[in-house]
């Protein structure tokens, strides 16, 4: 291991001296640019103009955390929490105390299919950024741009569509340690990467990107899968997962109009080796042949989407997009024969499925005026599916489909009252073959004060549609009694931000942004899985609880020739009501995060210095513990504070043409956080441990680019 952290640090330091006389480029230029933003806006404008407010995460800071997965981007994102799942590969997210069935996460405007449904319940580790130019992140309820689901905020991820050279040819390579475990193939993290784009004329642009990315899982003290003892040893702490990944696109663009179409594949195995081994004696030859039920989860998922922008009678401009996607899993069950290497009684099929029709369009630049703009839109998604994520139970042909269709029309208009004050009022109406019409609104406010101040207002409301599991879910047997219920209701949310943003240029080289926000989320008739029958137990979803988070947050940024430094801060208070049980407490509990992000460039050496840092505080929860009686109380279960923190230095060589990134992720060394804050837990409970990552690792990636004009 020590060997293989000199190695990487020998090879960057020569490579260094080499390059230190090539031509000086000022790394962080780009970040002076203005941004413009699609999300969230009638028509494509600057940050600084948009009525909704809207952080970008930029091809450049995607680079500089060698980010992979929108998971290791948003990793360092304020009020944004990621923890994996050690058991399913899999990793979960929250956004303001909500987890991602609240938030919306987008690919070029379209819901991304899941294993739950369309849009919500992400899995951000899926989600490969290859070919992506930028991330658009809206916070608060956006029910009435973006449908169902869209509570707590969006994630837009914007792909590449053009190229100003006649060809782009990247090739990567990223080897990393999975915290003090490395081999070749055996243990770490192996991604290698092809991307190429083409002008095929002046019009005509088309691009291709294979990607794969081999987690080799986390030993620690486990011993992999041809252990043959039982012990509890066999296996791994942590899954390993191969992700295979291609895309392709072709784009036509001419004066007014455009035209794409855009496809991705995605394919994810998961082997899972039992740790109970059955050694299978012969007492006549006093041999043994050891075997164990292993497992190996496969993820398909294929993305289709037809794109056409334009203008039409005259001035009134369209969006219009037409999308199919398809997410399968499939589940190989076998019998290993550990000595011989051989796979016995195979049991293999598919156990889940979702398909989404989805069509969206636009039609802005009504009644266009010089302060007056009006835009009407349509949204179609059709879900049809089967299989629960829980039940891993295979099926055949007698699998029953079941079906979520979803009708929208919505409108939105911006109206600039004078220089510096406009209203964006907006209404969604949305039919449903399950639900009741659902009716939500929005309205937004910017207030500027000269060219430096800028104060925004958001009031908007979202719907959160119940998913396939909260739906339909059968999952009877001798042990368990869980089922959907058809008869839920959309819950109902809605939020409220104020932001205040000053601009500020002290001299010519240095410049200040500072925003100071307040942030409500509330949401009526959750659904959680309650005890319906106790003798047998049965359980069954429910619109029950409530929840409310009330907070405020800082983001700041700083600007002095080629340093740039963000920090932020964030108090959120999160209370649930849980009316599904008794005697629970409405309280706010309130959480402290703090993140800052840091890059330096040097234009003599090619190269960026980067730092990324983020705090969270101790979280707090009511549980459900019994006192010494056996009464059933609530206290305050609580989870200890921890800190992540990522390095990299990013330097380029031969005129750009090669980049080395050399990086430590979790440098701090992070494993698990203990926690009290579950059911029989509380202050008095000896605590869990979560798992949030497998200590400090390293990593070296290697771009090659090739431009041609």
């Amino acid at each position: 291991m020590r060997f293989f952290r000199y190695s990487l640090l020998f090879f960057f330091i020569n490579f260094s001296i080499y390059a230190q006389d090539i031509q000086a480029v000022d790394t962080l230029k780009v970040e002076t640019l203005k941004e413009v933003v699609i999300t969230g806006q009638i028509n494509p404008q600057s940050v600084e103009k948009s009525v909704v407010e809207v952080k970008v995460i930029s091809r450049n800071d995607i680079e500089r955390q060698a980010g992979n997965t929108l998971a290791d981007v948003l990793n360092n994102t304020l009020n944004l929490n990621i923890t994996p799942n050690t058991a399913s590969g899999k990793s979960g997210v929250s956004l303001f105390g909500l987890d991602s069935q609240y938030f919306k996460v987008l690919l070029d405007n379209i819901p991304l299919i899941n294993e739950e449904g369309v849009g919500n319940n992400t899995d951000l580790t899926l989600i490969n950024l290859d070919d992506i130019e930028r991330i658009e992140i809206v916070e608060g309820a956006m029910g009435v741009q973006y449908g169902s689901n869209a509570v707590s905020g969006i994630i837009n991820i914007i792909t590449k569509k053009s190229s100003k050279n006649t060809w782009d040819i990247t090739t990567y390579v990223q080897e990393e340690t999975v915290g003090e475990e490395y081999e070749w193939f055996k243990k770490g993290r192996h991604i290698q990467s092809l991307s190429i784009g083409h002008n095929i004329s002046t019009n005509l642009y088309a691009n291709a990107t294979v990607t794969r990315n081999d987690f080799a899982g986390f030993w620690n003290e486990k011993k992999g899968e041809s252990y043959d003892q039982n012990d509890g040893l066999r296996g791994h702490e942590w899954l390993p997962k191969v992700q295979q990944t291609a895309k392709a696109l072709l784009s036509f663009q001419k004066e007014r109009f455009a035209v794409f179409y855009r496809f991705e594949y995605l394919n994810e195995g998961i082997d899972k080796y039992d740790a109970i081994v059955d050694p299978n004696e012969n007492s006549s030859t006093g041999t043994t042949n050891p075997s164990a039920i292993d497992e190996i989860y496969t993820n398909n998922r294929f993305y289709h989407h037809l794109n056409s922008t334009g203008t039409i009678f005259k001035n009134m401009a369209y969006n219009v997009s037409l999308s199919y996607q398809k997410q399968t899993k499939d589940l190989e069950r076998y019998t290993y024969r550990i000595k011989s290497d051989e796979k016995e009684n195979i049991e293999k099929g598919e156990y889940q499925k979702r398909s989404s029709v989805f069509s969206k369009g636009t039609f802005s630049n009504l009644f266009q005026t010089n302060n007056f703009n009006a835009q009407a839109g349509y949204e179609t998604t059709l879900i049809e599916g089967y299989g629960s994520a829980g039940s891993f139970e295979i099926l055949g042909a007698d699998a029953i489909s079941q079906k979520v269709n979803l009708y929208d029309v919505f409108s939105t208009a911006e109206w600039q009252l004078n220089e510096h004050f406009s209203l964006r009022p907006g209404m969604r109406v949305s039919f449903s073959n399950l639900f009741d019409p659902q009716y939500i609104g929005s309205l937004s406010a910017k207030q500027t004060f000269g060219e430096d101040w800028e104060l925004r207002a958001i009031l908007g409301a979202a719907n959160r549609t119940p998913d396939y599991d909260e739906l339909f879910t059968y999952f009877v047997d001798v042990n368990h009694n869980v089922q959907g219920n058809p008869n839920l209701n959309p819950e109902k949310g809605v939020s409220a931000f104020f932001h205040i943003k000053k601009s500020t240029r002290v001299t010519e080289k240095l410049r200040l942004k500072n925003k100071v926000s307040v942030n409500y989320l509330g949401l009526k008739e959750r659904i959680e899985l309650i005890v319906v029958n106790q003798s047998p137990l049965a359980f069954q979803y429910n619109n029950i609880d409530s929840y409310k988070a009330l907070g405020a947050f800082s983001e700041n940024e700083f600007f002095y020739q080629n340093l740039k430094a963000q920090l932020g801060f964030s108090v959120q208070g999160i209370s649930k009501i849980l009316d599904s049980n008794t005697q629970a407490s409405d309280d706010f509990l309130f959480n402290l995060q703090l993140n800052a992000n840091v890059a330096y460039g040097v234009p003599k050496w090619n190269t960026t210095f980067s730092l990324f840092f983020k705090y969270i505080g101790k979280e707090q929860q009511f549980v459900e513990t019994s006192d010494a009686e056996g009464n059933q109380i609530y206290s305050r279960g609580t989870t200890d504070a921890y800190s992540w923190l990522d390095t990299t230095i990013n330097k380029s060589f031969f005129d750009k043409n090669l980049t080395a990134t050399l990086g430590c992720r979790n440098l701090l060394n992070v494993t698990s956080v203990n926690t009290t804050a579950f059911s029989g837990g509380g202050h008095n409970s000896p605590g869990i441990q979560i798992p949030l990552g497998y200590g400090r690792s390293y990593f070296l990636k290697l771009t090659y680019n090739i431009n041609l004009n």
